[in-house]
């Protein structure tokens, strides 16, 4: 029987052709994604679910899929998809990183062209029968300086745009190398630098922990009076508020946003505003990203559904069928390691080094690489995958190697991530026993023998007496409770580790706490996805 396909949001009809020309079947209702109650009814007949974003896949949605193998998100975000329900259930997650990223770039620069020169404002009046020359007087582009917040795939080509309109442009990205910087002609700089000294500044990171209200209010008030601020990345990276009032106050001259805190954005402090230019999210917003996007997922889809190929999976690794078993579990390592460096690493990364000890290098590298770099990166860029993971990498300037070697140990093959940093080298060792499970034996040169928690706090300290007490005391006194530890050194009176497991989050207050001790250097919070 050949797979179905439901395609619940608007896709052309070439991309639904492509489905037919693969061999499977297509029920094409582009309306459908707005109807929750009738989408939940029949999900269950579907291997696969064709969607841009206004389809919810929702827990419950996921829970109806009986038979759902994939969802194909034509376009980069999957917000609307509930990707740790479909991983439990065993649904692929796809999407199209780089469909979009040209049109999302091309609107920045038109709307920092539109703020500048107050053209829809102009536009308005001047069909209105006014010819109100003098009222809009604007400023030009040449010779002004564009801060741009996140130099990946979109903030790059940005970059390439304003150089060539002959601005000066100021990149902050806690992963672009000076290197990188230099070969793009652009001036790596801190936050701060880039607030204190841009005319412009557009936004190009993803939603995370760390960049949530990046420009809050605080930000805004570091920033050169008359700057113009633009968003085409993601609501809730400015708070809008604090930028009305910058802008009500006359600190900042104007924005324009594509992308807000709610959406659809039925109110907003900067609507009514002047000079603020607002758009219904258009980033991705023309014929050719539209056909790429739907053209690519309908690929994916209809190659995995055919030849159980897998491409662009947010939440599994791209491998072949035969090589699965035996890879699953080590490219869960490779995650794991990655994301452990990724989350207790602050400074940029200038080189990676990778080392493959014993059978795994006799495996799909390839794979295990791409899964160890999506866990590295993951804590700043949220959406990365294994396939746009080295991409990444290599557009950050990021040296990247690769090492194997026959067995050298007691293991019969391990996995060893080192990182460079400007002042610090870190690096840690793992491996998969018995029962498929990733452990972690080595950290800084310290040999131990660690399980993967949930919840893990990561402690790097001189060894000196008393350290057990004083971290269990703390953690005691703030209702923390430890589940399990583990402990390292490299000799007495040196360098020595702790990995504790404990039930749920801790707070900063706790952290500031530990790192009290004049003994302790690091205290670190960790969060992994665990099976």
């Amino acid at each position: 029987m050949a797979p179905r396909v439901l395609v619940s949001d608007e896709l052309s009809e070439t991309a639904v052709q492509i489905f037919r020309d693969r061999g499977v079947e297509v029920d094409f209702q582009p309306q459908l994604g707005k109807d929750k109650d009738k989408l939940a009814e029949i999900i269950g007949n579907y291997d696969g679910l064709a969607i841009r974003s206004a389809t919810k896949a929702t827990e419950k949605l996921i829970a109806a899929a009986t038979n759902l193998k994939v969802i194909g998100r034509a376009g980069i975000g999957v917000d609307n998809v509930d990707i740790p329900a479909a991983s439990r259930r065993g649904i692929i997650v796809m999407n199209t990183p780089f469909g979009n990223s040209i049109t999302t770039a091309e609107h920045a620069i038109a709307l920092m062209f539109a703020v500048a020169r107050q053209l829809p404002q102009a536009d308005a009046s001047t069909q209105a029968g006014k010819w109100e020359k003098s009222k809009f007087m604007g400023v030009e582009i040449t010779g002004k300086t564009l801060g741009v917040i996140g130099a990946g795939n979109i903030g790059s080509i940005v970059c390439a745009r304003a150089i060539g309109l002959k601005m000066h442009v100021l990149a902050y990205d806690p992963f672009l190398s000076k290197e990188r910087a230099e070969e793009m002609g652009v001036v790596k700089v801190e936050l701060d630098e880039l607030l204190a000294k841009a005319d412009f500044i557009t936004l190009h990171v993803p939603m995370t922990d760390k960049t949530r209200g990046i420009l809050n209010r605080e930000a805004l008030a570091k920033t050169k009076p008359g700057v113009r601020i633009i968003n085409c990345a993601r609501g809730g990276l400015v708070d809008e508020a604090a930028l009305a009032d910058a802008i009500k106050s006359g600190h900042v001259a104007g924005a324009a946003f594509d992308v807000f805190e709610v959406e659809p954005a039925k109110e907003s402090p900067l609507f009514g505003l002047p000079n603020v230019v607002c758009t219904p999210h258009l980033g991705a917003s023309t014929t050719e990203a539209q056909e790429n996007v739907a053209l690519q997922v309908a690929e994916q889809m209809a190659d995995y559904l055919v030849k159980g190929a897998v491409s662009n999976a947010i939440n599994m690794p791209s491998i072949t069928a035969e090589e699965a078993p035996i890879l699953k579990p080590f490219i869960r390592l490779a995650d794991v390691l990655g994301a452990f460096v990724g989350q207790v690493t602050e400074e940029p990364i200038k080189e990676i080094e990778i080392l493959y000890d014993g059978a795994t290098a006799n495996m799909n590298t390839r794979a295990l690489t791409s899964a160890l770099l999506a866990g590295l990166i993951r804590t700043q860029v949220a959406d990365v995958n294994m396939v746009s993971a080295p991409i990444m990498i290599k557009e950050k300037g990021i040296v990247l190697s690769e090492v194997k070697r026959d067995k050298t140990g007691v293991f019969d093959g391990y996995i060893k991530l080192t990182v460079t940093t400007e002042s610090m080298t870190r690096s840690i060792a793992g491996t998969v026993f018995s029962d498929g499970k990733p452990r972690f034996i080595q950290i800084k040169g310290i040999n131990l023998d660690a399980d993967v928690g949930s919840h893990m706090v990561y402690i790097a300290n001189t060894d000196v007496p008393g350290m057990i007490g004083f971290i269990g005391t703390t953690l005691g006194e703030a209702g923390v409770n430890i589940a399990n530890f583990q402990l390292g050194r490299d000799k007495q009176g040196g360098d020595a580790i702790a990995l504790l497991y404990v039930d749920g989050p801790i707070g900063d207050d706790v952290l500031a706490k530990l790192t009290a001790h004049r003994a302790i250097r690091q205290a670190k919070p960790l969060v992994f996805a665990v099976d």
